[in-house]
């Protein structure tokens, strides 16, 4: 394992390229790991938090935002469907699905994505914006 050359990939790994963002959110959820899920974001992204479509922005607020989330434990996959990048920033799509249990019950969750990530001054990605609420399933 490749450890990360900044302090604030302290937790997880660095995404290396725009779709490695989404291998490594499928992992931080699945791992049940919201530190890891944090710091692939810069500290005052966007995001848009199923399944009420909350927005919110920097690191602090996300946390408290996909607490609930990430205490389901959910399995996550995340399949990358066209990506553009330019200048250093990205625009990815994808397809996801979370699935996890609250009190014994089955809870799903599926949508369709975008982010916008940036090209960090150490070569890694982080995301800027990230709306898994962007297109229908």
């Amino acid at each position: 394992m490749v450890r990360a050359r900044r302090v604030a990939h302290r937790g997880g790994m660095p995404a290396h390229s725009p779709e490695d963002i989404h291998a490594l959110i499928a992992a931080a959820f699945t791992a049940g790991d919201l530190d890891a899920f944090l710091q692939l974001n810069e500290e005052r992204a966007a995001h848009v938090v199923p399944p009420d479509g909350e927005q919110v922005r920097g690191r602090a607020a996300l946390r408290v935002a996909l607490a609930p989330v990430f205490a389901l434990r959910p399995a996550a996959h995340i399949e990358v469907v066209a990506k553009l990048e330019a200048g250093g920033l990205a625009l990815t799509h994808a397809r996801w699905t979370l699935a996890g249990t609250d009190g014994g019950r089955h809870v799903g969750m599926s949508g369709r994505g975008t982010i916008v990530s940036r090209r960090q001054p150490d070569g890694s990605w982080c995301v800027v914006l990230d709306n898994p609420m962007s297109f229908g399933v």
